[in-house]
């Protein structure tokens, strides 16, 4: 039976489908990474309280990347190089969502406006990051290799999601609530059209290095279009509401760099 345990199970099984899938989840993190301490070093005087919140957010995007590898270093397999196509960050970045690389680069200091859109971006996907590693720790909390990174990556998504929700709500009583909305609305809708192509390119990659069928390849890829379709009706509307979390100040105090894997 084709569930979402057998599914990731055949994925992890398989030495070069565990080295394509830590590859692109660990570029993936450290991009996030080069992000956010780009913004943490560019956060304009007005905000500058948020610069610690932000650099601890990279410094566990960082630590996230480096787990992945050491995964894959204790499996005795290389990173590959990650299909562009299957390059979330940059497909989310060629949609115009979030910050562009091109400004992040610069050493002009960001506005207002411009960590409004950070953070707006960041609920948006921390989001999905909370969801799949909720999955994750649902199937393979238990599992002897990858339990204890899955139980920590997940723990830290959720206190980026909750730094997001209460520092969005900051702004918005401070009187930017429909640009804040705006903006959510804007990337929730970008998000899930490029969540279900890369999606969608991963399963065509790992089921050639695993010789799906093609049956199996059309109901995985059925699955997917089922979901865009079901978030595009309006199951998006999750991604853009915003409400005080009961993990305040989730991001206040230092990275825990966790040693044992990174």
């Amino acid at each position: 039976m084709l569930s979402a345990r057998s599914l990731f199970q055949e994925i992890l099984d398989d030495d070069e489908s565990f080295a394509l899938f830590c590859s692109i989840a660990a570029s993936g993190e450290s991009q996030g990474g080069w992000e956010n301490a780009r913004i943490a070093a560019l956060v304009p005087e007005t905000q500058h309280h948020l610069a610690a919140k932000i650099t601890r957010h990279g410094a566990d995007e960082d630590k996230h990347g480096r787990i992945f590898n050491a995964l894959m270093k204790k499996r005795g397999v290389r990173p590959v190089p990650v299909p562009p196509e299957t390059d979330y960050t940059m497909l989310l970045e060629q949609n115009g969502i979030g910050l562009a690389h091109g400004r992040l680069s610069r050493d002009e200091p960001l506005t207002v406006q411009d960590v409004v859109t950070y953070l707006a971006h960041s609920r948006v996907t921390e989001q999905r990051a909370s969801e799949q590693m909720d999955l994750f720790r649902r199937h393979f909390a238990d599992h002897p290799d990858l339990g204890r990174a899955v139980r920590m990556i997940s723990r830290d998504e959720d206190n980026h999601l909750a730094y997001c929700h209460e520092e969005l709500l900051r702004f918005a009583y401070a009187g930017h609530g429909r640009a804040i909305q705006r903006t959510l609305r804007a990337c929730a809708l970008a998000e899930i059209r490029v969540y279900r192509d890369v999606s969608l390119a991963v399963m065509a990659h790992m089921g050639r290095i695993l010789g799906w069928s093609r049956p199996k390849a059309a109901v995985l890829a059925a699955g997917i279009h089922a979901v865009y379709a079901y978030e595009r009706l309006g199951g998006w509307r999750r991604m853009v509401s915003l409400k005080m979390p009961e993990r305040r100040n989730a991001l206040g105090g230092p990275a825990d760099p966790h040693p044992g894997f990174a």
